[in-house]
């Protein structure tokens, strides 16, 4: 029977196969643990193979290790990734979330900011509308010749009248109307602004305080009809349908004459106001009797 060798007295190759088998063996012993689990195949047909290729099977052996150890944490690993990859979406959700809100209220805050900017347009109001109606004179025929007709205007009142007519006019500006055409009764005139007598010496005067062509309101223009070229005298004879022209310096604007009216000079209503684009016309009347009004109303069809 052969002596038990000390490892001292081994050599060195001896040493590295006797590491070699216990290493075989070790690794046999997990493989044949594999297999009674289920965990691993029989690759080799029988251990006589196995034992002819060691290399061969510390290499399988090594692999199947491996892989089994690496199974859990590939799972670990993959599950991870998918729950970074779902953090990843819901924080790009998110973002986009709150860049779309962010946009909505900026375009709100934009609106609010317009709508408290915007100034809401003025409705323009007739200086003499709670008096008499503009152009009002004696006739002249009468004693004294053609006057303004104080008589018109209640006693009570003649101060606010003389008062109003000391207010300066408004600014020229390129909308204002400067001139007026009625193809209809041959009318082409000037247009100055207010009414009053000194301003009818000059053409037709426009109320002060009454829009300018083509915008929302009433215009109201008034000039004479049998003194200071009688620019008016043939108002009644328009027509519905027929035109009246105004001119600024810039363009022109066509009304269409829906109405005419025969008033008393305390009818002040018809300056009033109007929610559409309307000119209304006043002269005296009748001819040489100058003791009433003639209201024509006109509403805008263009402008050019």
């Amino acid at each position: 029977m052969a002596r038990k060798k000390n490892p001292e007295d081994l050599t060195e190759e001896e040493l590295r196969w006797l590491l070699i088998e216990k290493r075989r063996t070790a690794r046999l012993e997990r493989l044949q643990h594999y297999r009674r689990s289920g965990r691993t195949i029989s690759i080799l047909p029988d251990e006589s193979a196995l034992a002819m290729q060691p290399l061969r099977s510390s290499v399988e052996e090594i692999v199947l290790d491996e892989q089994s150890a690496a199974n859990p944490k590939a799972r670990r690993r993959k599950a991870l990734d998918a729950f970074l990859l779902f953090i990843e979406i819901v924080a790009v959700a998110g973002f986009l979330f709150v860049l779309f809100n962010g946009l909505s209220l900026i375009r709100e805050l934009n609106r609010e900011v317009a709508a408290a900017l915007e100034q809401p347009t003025l409705t323009p109001t007739p200086l003499l509308m709670a008096v008499v109606l503009p152009s009002g004179h004696t006739p002249p025929n009468s004693i004294g010749g053609a006057r303004p007709n104080e008589a018109e205007i209640p006693e009570h009142l003649r101060p606010i009248v003389q008062s109003l007519a000391s207010l300066p006019l408004p600014t020229p500006s390129p909308q204002q109307a400067i001139r007026i055409q009625i193809p209809a009764i041959k009318v082409d005139a000037p247009v100055v602004q207010g009414d009053g007598w000194e301003q009818l010496k000059k053409g037709v005067g426009q109320s002060i305080g009454t829009p300018n062509p083509g915008e929302t309101g009433n215009i109201v223009l008034s000039a004479h009809n049998d003194i200071f070229g009688e620019i008016f005298r043939d108002l009644d004879k328009l027509q519905q349908g027929d035109q009246v022209i105004l001119y600024t310096s810039q363009r022109s604007f066509t009304y269409v004459v829906v109405s005419t009216q025969i008033v008393e000079p305390t009818a002040v209503e018809v300056m009033a106001q109007t929610s559409e684009p309307i000119v209304t016309l006043i002269s005296c009347y009748p001819y040489m009797v100058d003791n009433q009004r003639i209201v024509v109303v006109a509403r805008l069809q263009n402008g050019g």
